[in-house]
């Protein structure tokens, strides 16, 4: 008897169904996880098939299927495989994406400068309450596992997670299917006990490593101090003489080298940014006290919700603010294009 595409796709809702509830599964339940739009009775033929070859077992009379060992081998050599392929091909994709999005911030950030013959700043963006888009468990030794989390917006983050034991290829994959199952498309706001107590109850032996991803998910997501601030144009400074003395212009200068007073600029930029997205600061209004010479515009991007990063332009008090404005709205605009053709 041949194992078709129809009792592949009922075996593979057997199986997820299990593993979801650790309970045996019926033709009715079965009837909700498939796309086939076959009946009840068609389904239990098609489950009878599948226990007469060996896939599925029912463990006792007038109950539902569970998968056997032979189950699951095919649900590991198989199927599992497919979803570690498109996994991969989404890491792939996501990668070659975020790679894409730093030389356009890095450009930006040239082309900012350029424009206005001031110094320029942009922030990678960062993500607040986005929802996890998957998660990859890779082993880097016996002892390390690497937790690859991909958010909404393609913002990559990695974590290392000790071990006591090394795990073998098939439990890696079934980790991974399970921690995607359970956590794609939700935020870490919304993981509660009772999900992670799941988690781990379907983990078994393993529910030590889950509460660790799910840690290293937390951390991964609530932390902000490696955000990236591309900068260009600081010797466009020099060309105003009300900066370009030296000790003034040095001053600013080591504001771009240390890159710490740019992160107070962008969480003050957040904080009080009006609707239109732009903040402007004039001599004193200046965030950084060695800053009050200068004027500084900042806006925030957004590329979707809860992604969003700053754009900073720094120069003389008597800069052209019209000038400064209007290139700030048509990067933001030009951000938002790409982002979105992609």
């Amino acid at each position: 008897m041949e194992l078709d595409e129809r009792k592949l796709k009922i075996l593979q809702a057997i199986i997820r169904n299990y593993l979801e509830t650790g309970e045996p599964v019926g033709s009715r339940t079965i009837s909700k996880y498939t796309d086939l739009n076959l009946s009840s009775a068609t389904i239990r033929n098609e489950m009878a098939d599948l226990e007469e070859m060996g896939y599925i077992i029912q463990p006792h009379t007038s109950a539902g299927r569970i998968p056997s060992d032979k189950g699951y081998r095919l649900y590991v050599d198989t199927m599992m495989e497919d979803k570690v392929r498109e996994v991969d091909a989404k890491m792939e994709m996501v990668l070659q994406k975020a790679d894409k999005v730093e030389k356009v911030l890095k450009q930006a950030a040239k082309v900012l400068a350029t424009s206005t013959q001031y110094a320029a700043m942009v922030t990678s963006p960062r993500y607040k309450g986005s929802k996890i888009k998957f998660i990859q468990l890779s082993r880097v030794d016996d002892k390390q596992i690497l937790a690859v989390l991909v958010t909404e917006g393609n913002t990559i983050k990695n974590r290392i997670v000790h071990v006591d034991e090394p795990l073998d290829e098939e439990m890696m994959l079934k980790l991974n299917i399970l921690l995607n199952s359970s956590l794609a498309g939700t935020s870490v706001q919304d993981i509660n006990l009772a999900m992670i107590t799941k988690l781990k109850q379907q983990a078994g032996i393993h529910s030590d490593l889950v509460a660790g991803v799910v840690d290293a998910v937390a951390d991964a997501i609530v932390t902000d101090e490696d955000v990236e601030i591309y900068t260009s144009g600081t010797q466009n400074i020099f060309k105003y003489p009300e900066l370009s003395d030296h000790e003034r212009a040095s001053e600013i200068i080591n504001l771009f080298e240390e890159k710490q007073p740019l992160s107070d600029i962008v969480r003050e930029s957040e904080a009080v940014g009006d609707e239109t997205g732009i903040q402007i600061y004039i001599g004193s209004e200046a965030p950084v006290e060695t800053m009050q010479d200068c004027s500084v515009v900042t806006a925030t991007y957004k590329l979707e919700e809860g992604v969003k990063g700053t754009i900073g332009i720094i120069g003389p008090k008597r800069m052209d603010y019209e000038n400064v404005v209007s290139t700030i709205k048509q990067l933001m605009q030009e951000l938002d294009r790409l982002y979105k053709k992609d």
